[in-house]
């Protein structure tokens, strides 16, 4: 008999102290997090909910603006508010709680919390209508070694007649990838949605390739051209040329200068850089005669790079 009560205590204590542990790690929330996004038609501030996915379920919410706006405050200047952060964060560790415990990431080391439906909501401002993301749900989703174009549903006209899901796709965030280079759109295509006024054109992501943060991507282009053969016949065909586009981001380096000690992908101060572009950098030439009979000439990017 005294057996058996040792036995169900046992179990009954692996329980409890299990049981935070599961819920951690099947945790993936969306959390509010308000955008401004401009003023509306009558000159009032304008805020929308886009959400974020966070696996961290148990940690404390994070900081307001006000909050640091108080902090900061506190100090005669900036750099006095980084060094005393920076001291703060040498400190020594404190002793593990079951409130620290819970702020570990839930999803698993490979896994990463992720959305897995968005919405495109349409907000009339001040200076027209702007296009806006929302975050709907969010679940665990496993890193992908390798780049390929995933699925990515969004939503346009929520609630309305016209409301319609469309598979726009995206590229996984391939761990392991050289540094430099990202899982990016090559190859693009397009859906149509009805609404009540025109039809709108949606760009999709149909293939996705490891490049370099500044890239070239595939854009033909048709032309008539006229030919004349050597038998005297004149011969007006299609012509295709690929003149291709410059995409990518040209930002290095960290531009984070403070981040939150309870939450990494928080950062308080970012640093200010000039602005880059990704530009053409090489390019050929096409010449042809065009219907009228002159001499045209088309110019092709066969590279690109990060002009200041």
């Amino acid at each position: 008999m005294l057996m058996q009560c040792f036995l169900v205590t046992g179990v009954s204590g692996k329980h409890t102290d299990h049981r935070n542990l599961f819920t951690q790690r099947v945790c993936c929330k969306r959390q509010s997090h308000f955008v401004y996004i401009g003023q509306d038609i009558s000159g009032s501030p304008v805020s929308v909910d886009v959400g974020i996915c966070r696996s961290h379920c148990g940690a404390a919410s994070r900081p307001s603006h006000e909050a640091g706006q108080q902090e900061y405050s506190k100090h005669s200047s900036m750099l006095e508010f980084l060094r005393s952060k920076k001291t703060r964060a040498r400190g020594p560790a404190a002793p593990e709680s079951p409130d620290t415990l819970n702020q570990l990431p839930s999803c698993g080391m490979n896994q990463v919390c992720e959305p897995t439906g968005m919405r495109v909501d349409r907000v009339l401002l001040l200076q027209g209508p702007r296009e806006v993301e929302v975050i709907e749900e969010c679940h665990c989703e496993i890193k992908l070694t390798q780049c390929i174009r995933v699925p990515a549903l969004k939503t346009y006209y929520s609630e309305t007649p016209y409301e319609t899901v469309i598979d726009v796709g995206g590229c996984s965030r391939s761990k392991g990838s050289p540094e430099g280079f990202s899982c990016v759109p090559t190859k693009f295509d397009s859906a149509l949605v009805e609404t009540p006024n025109k039809v709108d054109l949606i760009q999709t992501v149909v293939a996705c390739e490891l490049k370099e943060s500044c890239y070239r991507v595939p854009y033909v282009e048709y032309y008539y051209e006229i030919v004349h053969h050597a038998d005297g016949v004149k011969e007006e065909r299609l012509k295709e040329i690929d003149v291709g586009r410059c995409l990518g981001g040209c930002t290095t380096g960290n531009r984070c200068l403070l981040r939150s000690p309870t939450d990494p992908e928080m950062c308080h101060l970012w640093a200010e850089t000039q602005s880059s572009s990704c530009v053409p950098q090489g390019y050929e030439s096409h010449s042809f005669l065009n219907q009228h009979g002159q001499l045209r000439t088309v110019l092709s990017i066969t590279s690109c790079f990060c002009k200041n």
